[in-house]
């Protein structure tokens, strides 16, 4: 388990605003060498000019983490400059809101590309230099409580967050099966919380870009992007999650829920699957 972080270093994706921006904050304070990730260049050198100027050892990488090439060199800048990566957090995520016969299938691909394969990614990369290091070290992979439970209209975030979820389990299950005993793993589902997220169409990369597509100007789209930055800006604060959540890393907790109002849904959730039961409005 990971309980002694200063002098170590954190590996931070999405780390330029929202959980990312959050937790390299606390991971400074925590006395940690920082390699942050973000697509969004301006504002990532804002946030590690800030964490630098109290005292942090701070790394900024400009790049799109949905892409594979970008990851590796990331990972190889990390360990150039700190050599060694002690907890890996995988936060970069965006949201895309309507029902899968209207949602155009290029809009899928990238949230998958952003919310699933980036963690693939990192993992790939990152797990042998942790078993190699063979000291503690965590891995955080940020999903959410739409992956575990639904609700209209989300299709393309709940595929990803459900896959963010099963990916981190069964990663958990194969770091047991090879013996690496040092890595520890959690997966955060939290519910609504006052990030960034709604702005995600301001980081689409040029490869999905499609602005003519009639769906940007229908109903759906529109009424769902005002539904998410009402929910957003009326959730929990970031605040209110950062301590939980490293604390659950020291002590080795793998679902991290910082929201106790969804117990119920959770329950009735299982129950439906058990039961056969379709899920209804």
């Amino acid at each position: 388990m990971l309980k002694k972080f200063k002098g170590k270093t954190a590996f931070i994706t999405g780390a330029a605003s929202g959980f990312g921006k959050a937790f390299a904050t606390e991971a400074s304070h925590r006395g940690m060498n920082l390699a942050l990730v973000d697509i969004d260049g301006k504002r990532l050198k804002e946030v590690a000019e800030s964490l630098s100027n109290t005292g942090a050892e701070v790394l900024a990488i400009t790049g799109d983490v949905s892409l594979q090439n970008v990851v590796d060199d990331a990972v190889k800048t990390a360990m150039t400059k700190f050599g060694q990566i002690d907890l890996l957090i995988n936060d970069a995520g965006i949201v895309i809101e309507g029902n899968v016969w209207e949602l155009p299938p290029h809009d899928m691909q990238w949230i998958l590309d952003a919310n699933v394969m980036s963690q693939v990614y990192t993992m790939h990369d990152v797990i042998p230099i942790m078993q190699k290091q063979g000291t503690p070290a965590h891995i955080l992979n940020v999903a959410s409580m739409a992956g575990l439970l639904t609700i209209p209209g989300m299709p393309a975030y709940h595929t990803s967050k459900f896959a963010a979820v099963g990916l981190s389990e069964s990663t958990a299950l194969d770091l047991e099966t090879a013996g690496i005993d040092n890595v520890g793993m959690s997966v955060f589902t939290p519910g609504f919380v006052q990030t960034d997220l709604y702005h995600s169409q301001n980081h689409r990369p040029e490869r999905f870009q499609d602005p003519d597509n009639p769906y940007y100007q229908s109903n759906t789209y529109k009424d769902g992007e005002k539904w998410m930055k009402k929910c957003i800006e009326t959730g929990h604060t970031i605040a209110s999650v950062v301590k939980p959540v490293f604390d659950a890393i020291e002590n080795d907790t793998f679902y991290i829920l910082t929201d106790s109002g969804y117990e119920g849904e959770l329950n009735a959730r299982a129950q439906r699957i058990l039961d056969g039961t379709r899920p209804s409005v």
